[in-house]
């Protein structure tokens, strides 16, 4: 970013205009195009290289450049893009023994950008783009709770801080630009993928989507500020209506399901000012996104008006060659349809000849370019005084920044938010004073590797926290903890629940924890594009790894009933990706997603009564997979349900107990705002969300059962009451519209739930 020492530097005599950071980056876009041959502009187009492909580690601790690396500036005298220099996992085999930490990444980041500038003819850097899911995918990174948890915390204040951290860090490390999932709505749970979503409604995904923009990038500026990251939001879109919860599969959206449920994560981004999006595998329509030009360009750029980046997903442009015959044709036909920006494919390295051959047209490829050429203005990166070899001074240098600190703090509060409280019939939560022996008991109690979620690099020795270390070190003085893992996450192996019944009939109380893993280790066999191939060890979630069922293995069926069968009250935990089929015989029942390295310590707090379970559902969680979909939010028809099962959800979207109790007053229309007052009629304070439900009276189009519309949560102390105050926005349905308003605790409470009297919405108001 240009700084006034920067603005006082009187220019060289020759210097070229796009050099002088003085000027307007329209200005310095145009002049720098204009002075590229058609083989540089595509080369900015392309991102092609693996980045852990460019280093290795030197015998000294050092590094050192690749015959790869030269190939690939050599190929296009320069690099537009590069992905993952600093991601390390089993499909990458970057661990600490070989790839770059906290420590020497951004010397790395800066070993490379100087390569890069001194072979493009121009000077020109590359951007440095990072897998930052849940945080960014580097060693020593902070990793996050899912998005899946950090959908049932129901904050996007927070969330907004945890992703302002994790640009922070990104930026520190010689990182510039974030991928980021955030546009996936889950409708099918059986979907491997469903941990990267929000949850299943497309207001909530909606305002964290929002969130995650304003916390990586910043408020909107010319330039980003040297802790902030430009976002790619992905997938655009419908990638989450895949058929039959397969990985990749087609999509059968009508485009009214595609607007009304599948959009407005992607234009409350778009509004927010995200710097990108990426285009998604799967079909709209007939024709794949990232050759989609009436979703790309049409929809996205002339009725949005967005004005930066589309990425394509990984190797998506090749994919259109099974339309177009061969990479050439789908590397033009991409173009042409909005993508600027490949991965990992062959078809855009043949842009030029496309050209020539006239396959796009020039001025196309132009238009391309200079929305990556922007990027790489906004971001600073030729203002950094670094002398090179061939006489220009650019950025290189990307560790600007230092290591931000409290990323324990901002997982952790994220992961504690995220514990949800399904049931307690019992009464058996918080662990009570009486309760003088515990038993911590099944495959995810004792071991953190399972709490992380997919898209998560190897950690290092002692960092995490799991139940039992949690419980262990909360515990009040005198409570005998005792351990059985009774059982592997997967497989049939019943040989240790003899010990995890034991422990149990000896104890007061027994913790069950249970769940999926997205945990890839070295043996797993991956795709070109980093799916999972084939699902091996105690894998069960994660892309590329989808369920046809989704009861959890044999073996943890099993421990849960042994345990339960010993008559001792039992607690039992789930530490998952997506909803599992769990039968509702424990005494007590919560939820914590994958809830990051420290999600044991949060848990336990929760369990001990030290923190109040604040979560509610993302989704809706299913007795069965027989019975999807379950989302709430499907069409109001009269559909009275299966013969053999109930058609509704075992617990709905937005449900979430407290240690406490609320009432409820029926809510007020006053103007455009809905009131209701909240009273906390328990003993215990506590946090409760308020959630906002529209349900459409009169409407021209055929409406949904409820849609949410707002939400608000508000903290307690025991016999207080609060009004809560819901303002009406320019998102409520248009053109004459009769609409109640009911608010809620849940959306099967909203079923029931008094409702306002009737609003009938201006003519004017946008639909």
């Amino acid at each position: 970013m240009p700084t006034p020492d920067d603005a006082a530097t009187p220019l060289v005599a020759d210097r070229p205009r796009y050099l002088d950071p003085t000027a307007p980056v329209e200005t310095r876009v145009r002049d720098l195009l204009s002075r590229m041959t058609l083989r540089e502009k595509a080369g900015q187009l392309n991102q092609r290289m693996y980045g852990w492909d460019a280093y290795r580690r030197t015998p000294d601790g050092g590094f050192e450049l690749t015959d790869a690396l030269y190939a690939e500036t050599d190929r296009f005298e320069g690099l537009g893009a590069l992905y993952g220099l600093q991601r390390a996992d089993a499909w990458s085999g970057v661990d600490h023994t070989n790839g770059p930490g906290a420590d020497d990444g951004a010397a790395l980041a800066e070993l490379v950008q100087r390569h890069v500038v001194e072979r493009s003819r121009l000077g020109i850097p590359a951007l440095f783009v990072e897998e930052v899911p849940h945080g960014h995918m580097a060693l020593d990174g902070t990793v996050l709770p899912v998005n899946l948890a950090v959908g049932a915390t129901w904050d996007p204040e927070l969330y907004e801080r945890a992703a302002a951290h994790a640009a922070a860090e990104l930026r520190a490390r010689g990182g510039h630009v974030a991928l980021v999932s955030a546009l996936d709505i889950a409708r099918d749970p059986r979907w491997g993928r469903t941990e990267e979503c929000f949850g299943e409604d497309p207001y909530l995904a909606a305002r964290l989507t929002e969130a995650v923009v304003r916390g990586m990038q910043g408020e909107p500026a010319a330039y980003f500020a040297a802790d902030k990251a430009p976002v790619v939001l992905k997938h655009f879109a419908g990638q989450g209506a895949t058929v039959g919860g397969r990985n990749s599969a087609e999509s059968e959206l009508g485009l009214r399901e595609l607007h009304e449920i599948h959009l407005p994560a992607a234009r409350a981004g778009v509004r927010a000012g995200a710097a990108a999006v990426m285009a998604a595998y799967n079909e709209v329509d007939g024709l794949p996104c990232a050759g989609n030009r009436a979703l790309l360009t049409e929809l996205l750029r002339d009725r949005w008006g967005f004005e930066g980046l589309v990425m394509a997903d990984g190797l998506a442009v090749d994919r259109l060659a099974r339309i177009t015959g061969d990479t050439m044709s789908a590397g033009a036909l991409a173009l042409d349809a909005g993508v600027d920006l490949s991965l990992w494919d062959e078809g855009f390295t043949h842009l030029a000849e496309a050209v020539e051959r006239g396959l796009v047209a020039e001025e196309i490829l132009d238009t391309a370019v200079a929305r990556v050429l922007r990027l790489k203005f906004r971001l600073g990166l030729f203002d950094q005084e670094v002398e090179t070899g061939v006489g220009t001074a650019v950025g290189t240098r990307g560790g600007t920044t230092p290591f931000p600190a409290n990323g324990r703090e901002v997982s952790t509060l994220l992961a504690r938010g995220a514990v949800t409280l399904l049931h307690d019939d019992g009464g058996v939560l918080p662990v009570a004073a009486a309760v003088s022996r515990l038993a911590v008991l099944g495959p995810q109690s004792a071991t953190a590797a399972h709490q992380l979620g997919d898209y998560t690099a190897p950690q290092r020795p002692g960092t995490a926290v799991s139940v039992l270390d949690g419980l262990r070190r909360l515990a009040p003085p005198g409570l005998d903890i005792r351990h059985a893992p009774g059982c592997a996450l997967t497989g049939d192996d019943l040989s240790g629940i003899p010990a995890a019944v034991a422990a149990a009939a000896a104890s007061d109380l027994a913790v069950l924890v249970l769940g999926g893993s997205s945990a890839r280790t070295p043996d797993t066999e991956f795709d070109a594009n980093g799916a999972a191939r084939t699902v091996v060890s105690e894998m069960t979630c994660g892309e590329g790894v989808d369920l046809a069922g989704l009861r959890l293995g044999k073996a943890q069926n099993a421990l849960l009933e042994a345990v339960v069968a010993t008559g001792t009250p039992t607690v039992v935990v789930l530490i998952q990706g997506r909803p599992h089929v769990v039968p509702a015989t424990g005494a007590a029942l919560l939820t914590a997603w994958y809830p990051g390295p420290w999600g044991g310590e949060a848990i336990a707090e929760v369990l001990l009564g030290l923190a109040e379970p604040v979560g509610r559902l993302p989704v809706s969680v299913p007795r069965s997979a027989a019975q999807l979909p379950v989302h709430y939010n499907h069409k109001d028809t009269e559909y009275g349900g299966y013969a053999d099962e109930d058609a509704e959800p075992l617990y709905s979207f937005g449900h979430g107990l407290s240690y406490t109790s609320f009432a409820y007053g029926p809510p007020r229309l006053s103007g455009h705002t809905v009131e209701v007052d909240i009273t906390n009629t328990g003993r215990r304070a506590g946090r409760s969300v308020a959630q906002l439900y529209l349900r459409r009276l009169r409407t021209p189009v055929w409406p949904r059962t409820l849609e949410l519309c707002g939400f608000q949560a508000v903290d307690l102390a025991p016999g207080e009451t609060r009004t809560v105050t819901f303002p009406l926005g320019a998102d409520l349905p248009g053109r004459g519209t009769v609409v109640e308003f009911r608010v809620a605790e849940s959306a099967r409470a909203a079923l029931t739930a008094v409702p306002t009297q009737s609003f009938t919405a201006p003519e004017d108001t946008p639909l």
